[in-house]
This record gives structure tokens, C-alpha cells and sequence, in this order.
């Protein structure tokens, strides 16, 4: 039967408090969400404040505690933490399928008793691999770990993570150390390091929490807008090239960025990186830089 006007009228007004329940459940169900989506991670709440000159800055334990360990190795990872600094740094590679391992070279020949580009390996082969004998009897049969085996120790303890992806990474593995990262509530205590653009894009895909920071071996024209552009917390530069620039550490801070150098081991790079008041410093020798700090 066709429809009148006063019929329209009445399904208009039964429509109306659907309508509007509709809307306000809507809305709800979108603050619910937005509630309940973590917020990313700040600069500050990462590194703390921005150093002034004079100012200590953090220690990075470079490769885990490589001073007394294996580097890459749980051992080397667990006095890192032992220690106490505040942030162990580590590297992470993708064997031939894309399983991601704590390992710094593109082959595999210095830090174990095997050979050939890990990219090239089979995880099983990597696994069966001794990465400790070259450092000391003590280490004899140390495997190269797993990234979920480094964040099982890293969940267990209160540190904090710089980790370097090594090489271009694929959106499966991406997708993967992100989800591990976050399934440990691990999302506010590591930040992702990359000199590849493409992966810290990977990364910011994945994760809205997760901070990325760009690792730098010689420094842009305008590093603030290389900054910008990347969308990272900060940058980790090799330590000469800021020093040569002493200016960027201001201009990166009056942007809210944070800066971080390596690889310095001596106490004369300290002190010139002290003197610039850069956010942290990466280093093989993690003991000496603490107490040179301590009594500095």
C-alpha cells in the first residue's frame, strides 16, 4: 500500500530515538577506542629531558655489556642489566627466512665459529652456531639468540632497549618484532634504531608507540627536517660527525629531539659530548663511562 504523509510522519518519529541511539552509540564505541588506544611515546618519557652542557648524559651498553661478554649474546645482555645502565643496546638481523637474531656483522664468521652472510643461513644452522668460544672458555656454546629470547630477559628486568635493525627489513618481520615487542608490554621501554628509512617507516606503520630513532652516519644539511621527515624521537650519531657540527645538538633539542652518539670510548670523546650536553652516549666500555660520570 503506498505510504501517506501521516504514515511518514509517525515512522519519522518512531526512526528518531533509533537514529539518535544509534549516533550516541557511535560516539561511544569511539571514545571507548580512542580511550583505550595507548599514546605513542615521548622524547622525554623515552630519554628524559634534553641535556644542557656539563650535564651527564645516559650510558647505551654497546652489543649488550660487550666489555664483559659475548657481544649480541644473553650473557653479554643480562650484565648489561646487571649493571644497571639505562639502556642496553643491541642489534637484530634476519637469518635466509626472516627470523630475526641478535647478530652486528652481514656475515657471521667473527662472532662464531661458523661462516657465510647470515641473510644467507638457515635460523637452524645460525642456531647451532657457538658465539661465545671467541670471547673466552667461560662462553664456550653460547648460542646466537633468538629476539624473543632478548625480550624475555629484557621483560624481566626494569631496563630499557636501544635496538638496531640491521639492513632492510620486510613488513612480515616488521609485523612480527613488533607484535613480540608488544605482547611483553614492552612497547614504552625500546626504541627501534635504523639507518633504513624504509624499515623506521615499517616500524611507524605497525606501532604508534614503539619510538623510533635514525641512525646517522654522516649528518643531512638540515638534520631537524631529516628528522621531521622520518618521524623518529631522535637521532644516534656517530659521535665525530656531531662534534664536528657542535651546533646540532641545540637546534635538534629546540625541536624536541633528542641526541645520542657512539661509538665513544674514551674520556676525552666524553668529555667533548658532555661539553655539547648530547642526550646519551653508546659505548663499549659501559663501566668506565658510569663512573667517569660519577666523578666527573
Amino acid at each position: 500500500m503506498p505510504e501517506t504523509v501521516a504514515d511518514g510522519r509517525a515512522a519519522t518519529r518512531s526512526a528518531g530515538p533509533l537514529i539518535v541511539v544509534a549516533v550516541l552509540a557511535a560516539v561511544s564505541l569511539t571514545v571507548a577506542f580512542l580511550g583505550a588506544s595507548p599514546a605513542p611515546v615521548s622524547a622525554r618519557e623515552l630519554m628524559g629531558a634534553t641535556r644542557d652542557p656539563g650535564q651527564p648524559a645516559f650510558v647505551a651498553s654497546h652489543r649488550g655489556n660487550a666489555d664483559s661478554a659475548p657481544e649480541n649474546t644473553l650473557p653479554g645482555v643480562l650484565a648489561a642489566i646487571s649493571a644497571g645502565f639505562e639502556y642496553v643496546e643491541v642489534d637484530v638481523a634476519l637469518t635466509a627466512e626472516g627470523s630475526a637474531v641478535l647478530m652486528h656483522d652481514a656475515k657471521v664468521d667473527r662472532t662464531t665459529n661458523g661462516t657465510g652472510r647470515l641473510a644467507d643461513l638457515p635460523l637452524a644452522y645460525v642456531r647451532s652456531l657457538d658465539a661465545g668460544g671467541w670471547f673466552g672458555a667461560a662462553f664456550v656454546g653460547t648460542p646466537v639468540p633468538l629476539v624473543e629470547e632478548f625480550l624475555d630477559v629484557l621483560a624481566a628486568s626494569e631496563a630499557r632497549a636501544l635496538i638496531e635493525l640491521k639492513g632492510e627489513w620486510t613488513p612480515v618481520a616488521v609485523a612480527h618484532l613488533v607484535a613480540e615487542i608488544e605482547v611483553r608490554g614492552l612497547g614504552r621501554r625500546v626504541a627501534a634504531a635504523s639507518f633504513d628509512a624504509r624499515t623506521l617507516a615499517l616500524v611507524a606503520t605497525e606501532s604508534a608507540v614503539i619510538s623510533r630513532l635514525a641512525i646517522l652516519r654522516t649528518l643531512p644539511e638540515d638534520v631537524v627536517q631529516a628528522a621531521r621527515a622520518l618521524g623518529v624521537r631522535g637521532v644516534v650519531a656517530k659521535g665525530s660527525a656531531v662534534i664536528a657540527r657542535p651546533e646540532i645538538v641545540d637546534e635538534l633539542h629546540a625541536a624536541g629531539l633528542r641526541v645520542v652518539v657512539y661509538t665513544f670510548n674514551e674520556d676525552g670523546q666524553w668529555r667533548d659530548a658532555i661539553d655539547l650536553g648530547v642526550d646519551g652516549i653508546v659505548t663499549d666500555r659501559p663501566e668506565m663511562l658510569a663512573t667517569w660520570l660519577a666523578s666527573s
